[in-house]
């Protein structure tokens, strides 16, 4: 085993957690505040060759590893969980999909440009009545010749009002249940494709987040994703990928805690000492430290067998619900050593507590997880490779450390 991280993989963490105190950590709390999605972070990202870091470079991205993946979203979301998110979305749920699912047509079409940075992807799985329940979607795809006319519903879809396209799953065949569930390449300009915003969230305010409403769009069936009926299959895959990327965002979050309840503990004093000295604060300090390694463990481990092609649900699921854990509890004793400052926004960590509850949800509940957990523990549940699985990195050609990108 080598636990160190590669020449390549340290000055990609450098450059991000550079990026992130230059560009987003001077003006998150005023976003967030604002409920403000800054594009241009984005447009930032692109051009740092990040929005597609574990992508091959054939097919535009940087050909960088997995685990670089999640050490990019373990820094972005020390910065704030809004933009961890949009990588979440747009490399790990749309465009790894693309990569595992897509034939070489819908690979040059969209996810060259995905890969880029020049057209940004979202994934439309959830629906107002259908959530862990994914069989219970009710939005249809029918065939009509050489097109697909999709009617439904789509929320809490993160980049709802800033994607280009949309992974988005519907019934070919609603007698087959969960296999009668297909996927498609949904463009923003096909006509009857809408977006609304979702306001008054408790967290992730400086995120964009909504809803995606289909009336009679045409797709053609050239984007359809995979084969008719593989939906589910390709939906528990993509978030193989999104859980991945939620959970190394996680370690960020903690991180960010940690580092705002060092810095406290060093200026306030109780008592006639810092407070770092009392050793009930020490103790909520420690259990940050724990925490922290023990996830970026779990999520690094993960990241290995997704380098070897390896089927990695149970192995995500578990970095995923331990980190998300993690995070919020690391949150929360943040705010307790801040004391009454940390309920205020004077201190970043009351946003990192609002931000932190919401992976605890979505891409598999709290609940999810540790049924999985379980039952792969029983023998009730057992993974097979798919029909398509996840390239094995090397990529035919990677990126060198050389080639990347200075920001200072």
């Amino acid at each position: 085993m080598n636990f160190a991280l590669s020449q390549e993989q340290e000055a990609v963490r450098k450059m991000v957690r550079t990026f992130v105190d230059k560009e987003i950590m001077p003006y998150i709390q005023e976003w967030d505040a604002q409920g403000h999605f800054e594009r241009g972070i984005l447009k930032r990202l692109a051009e740092l060759e990040l929005m597609g870091v574990c992508i091959p470079e054939r097919y535009g991205g940087s050909g960088m590893d997995y685990n670089t993946l999640a050490i990019v979203c373990d820094e972005l979301e020390r910065g704030d969980t809004a933009f961890r998110t949009a990588v979440s979305v747009h490399t790990g749920l749309n465009s790894m999909t693309l990569l595992q699912w897509g034939n070489e047509f819908q690979k040059e079409k969209y996810l060259i440009p995905q890969a880029r940075g020049e057209k940004i992807g979202a994934f439309g799985l959830t629906e107002p009545g259908a959530g862990s329940d994914v069989a219970a979607m009710v939005t249809t795809a029918v065939k009509d010749g050489d097109s697909y006319i999709l009617n439904g519903s789509k929320t809490w879809i993160s980049l709802c009002d800033v994607a280009d396209h949309f992974l988005i799953f519907a019934y070919t065949d609603k007698s087959k249940k969960h296999k009668g569930i297909s996927c498609f390449i949904v463009e923003r300009t096909f006509p009857g494709v809408t977006t609304k915003a979702i306001k008054g969230k408790l967290g992730i305010r400086a995120g964009n987040t909504g809803e995606v409403f289909l009336e009679d769009v045409r797709v053609p069936a050239e984007n359809l994703l995979g084969e008719e009926g593989e939906g589910f299959k390709i939906a528990m895959s993509a978030l193989d990928n999104g859980r991945f990327t939620v959970a190394a965002g996680a370690c960020g979050l903690i991180n960010a805690s940690l580092e705002a309840s060092l810095k406290y503990c060093h200026e306030r004093e109780t008592f006639g000492k810092k407070i770092g000295q009392h050793q009930l604060v020490q103790q909520m300090i420690a259990k940050m430290v724990a925490g922290l390694e023990t996830s970026r463990l779990l999520v690094y481990r993960a990241g290995w067998m997704k380098n070897q092609g390896l089927r990695n649900t149970r192995e995500t699921s578990l970095a995923k619900w331990f980190a998300c854990d993690q995070a919020f509890n690391a949150a929360n004793d943040a705010i307790q050593i801040h004391g009454a400052y940390g309920y205020s926004n004077e201190y970043p960590v009351e946003r990192y507590l609002r931000n932190s509850k919401a992976p605890v949800i979505y891409e598999g509940t709290r609940e999810i997880h540790t049924i999985m957990q379980a039952e792969y523990a029983l023998g009730y549940r057992q993974d097979k490779p798919l029909r398509r699985m996840l390239p094995a990195w090397p990529f035919e050609e990677s990126t060198q450390v050389e080639d990347l990108k200075e920001i200072l």
